[in-house]
């Protein structure tokens, strides 16, 4: 179930109230004549099934509410409400898996959060591609999933699918920016401290060379490693678009992409060309698959809750006739 708190000019607060007394999802409502100061007119709050939120939102938008005004869009954590159950029944598909694009906009707006190339990102980015060099040094599996977890980078990743499905092509091109120069900036700190070590003694190219039983499959990329990608990416997305949570840090830990730029940093420290095409290979096939598959996973969302809002619309206008 979800929450509308709707700001409306006095002049399509009717208009409001109309529409959401039309649907039969909507399960309760009111109306706050004056309550809003900025922008001057009234509050309109109402409890949506989520299966149905789309469509109500979408009509919402005809009228222009969202410029002259806003709609907020909350979930309830918690609802004891019969006539609340009885609006869901009446909405068709799952309330777990449906998509309300309204809150793909908040991916979208966090996708352009995720991107910017602040301090942060970057610092996240170098030391988890300092932990993963340990790790292949160590040849240690915790250390690199440490490594993965810590990375950053699946924001700015899922942000290239998105990017694609919603024609944000800024979006777009700041990802690859983002991504471009944090592996960059990533890679050239572990090379020099990569470089530091074996000038310390630290570190030796028999450390590099030797067999990493646990850490080998950062730079001797298949057709795993693609695949591994594309199921990761499109839990992810699931993950970000629908009522379920928590499959984010099976991501984290499943795609190879700060270890493989770790690998990539120890390459050039010690001049080992086959792991350097190695790894710059598992780098991109990674980043290529997810953001194929976030590309794919909301392209296929967005078709089958299109044909879902059609069937719906035929369903309402068969409840008003009644």
């Amino acid at each position: 179930m979800l929450q509308l708190r709707i700001t409306s000019p006095a002049h399509l607060t009717s208009q409001v109230i109309d529409v959401l007394t039309a649907d039969p999802a909507v399960s309760e409502l009111s109306s706050l004549p004056g309550a809003s100061l900025r922008p001057e007119g009234d509050v309109v709050m109402a409890g949506v099934a989520r299966e149905a939120a789309n469509d109500v939102i979408e009509r919402l938008r005809d009228l222009d509410v969202h410029k002259e005004g806003s709609i907020h869009v909350d979930s309830a954590k918690a609802w004891l409400s019969e006539s609340a159950l009885k609006a869901a029944d009446l909405a068709p598909g799952s309330s777990a898996d449906s998509v309300v694009w309204a809150d793909v906009t908040h991916v979208t707006q966090q996708a352009y959060d995720d991107t910017e190339a602040n301090w942060t990102f970057m610092s996240l980015m170098t030391l988890a591609t300092l932990l993963a060099g340990i790790a292949i040094v160590l040849d240690s599996q915790i250390l690199v999933i440490g490594a993965m977890v810590i990375g950053p980078e699946f924001g700015a990743i899922a942000a290239l699918g998105v990017a694609l499905v919603r024609h944000r092509y800024h979006l777009l091109g700041r990802s690859l920016s983002t991504l471009a120069l944090g592996f960059l900036v990533g890679i050239a700190v572990t090379t020099v401290a990569a470089l530091i070590g074996r000038a310390l003694g630290w570190i030796d190219l028999e450390d590099v060379l030797a067999d990493r039983p646990g850490t080998g499959f950062i730079y001797t990329p298949d057709k795993w490693s693609f695949i591994v990608a594309l199921i990761a990416a499109s839990a992810g997305v699931l993950a970000l678009t629908s009522a379920r949570v928590g499959g984010l840090s099976g991501v984290f830990i499943s795609v190879t992409t700060i270890p493989a730029a770790a690998n990539i940093a120890l390459g050039l420290a010690f001049g080992v060309g086959h792991e350097i095409r190695g790894s710059v290979l598992q780098l991109l096939l990674n980043i290529t698959g997810m953001a194929l598959a976030g590309w794919a996973t909301l392209g296929i969302q967005q078709v089958v809750w299109k044909r879902i809002s059609e069937r719906r619309a035929r369903f309402v206008r068969r409840v008003r006739k009644r």
